[in-house]
């Protein structure tokens, strides 16, 4: 396998595409917050918001290119699904979850942030239903 595909998340999910094209098997990814639009004209994305941790902007690009190569895919059953803007890894499970699209949503509370374990439910769930083939989709708690 070629090396090269490792050195960054598009290259890899390019690396996965290719191997997928054509089957009818699914690509899910795990994608990143912060190439969710803060606006409804897409224009301004949260990595760019200066709130945004400078330490998370190198993983924020590559997530946002791994998306953008997903995009030209037509060839690939892909969904990529974006958590929330606090991604907590020992967040307490809920079950309860929302489902957003491009844009950055927030809960009841205001808030953008769900637990690894809710994260799952709702990836489970999008693996088992199959509702948002070839498209990015992203996921917070009540």
């Amino acid at each position: 396998m070629d090396s090269r595909y490792f050195t960054s998340s598009h290259f890899f999910t390019k690396y996965l595409s290719d191997i997928l094209s054509g089957s009818d098997k699914r690509l899910l990814v795990v994608g990143g917050a912060g190439s969710l639009y803060l606006d409804k004209e897409h224009t301004k994305q949260l990595m760019n918001d200066d709130s945004f941790p400078e330490a998370f902007k190198p993983l924020a690009l590559n997530m946002g290119k791994a998306l953008d190569e997903l995009r030209k895919r037509n060839d690939v059953n892909w969904t990529y699904l974006s958590p929330a803007a606090d991604f907590q890894a020992d967040g307490k499970e809920t079950g309860n979850y929302i489902l957003g699209g491009e844009e950055m949503i927030t809960n009841s509370n205001g808030e953008s942030k769900i637990s690894y374990k809710d994260y799952a439910i709702a990836m489970m769930d999008e693996a088992l239903n199959g509702n948002h083939i070839k498209e990015r989709i992203s996921v917070i708690a009540e």
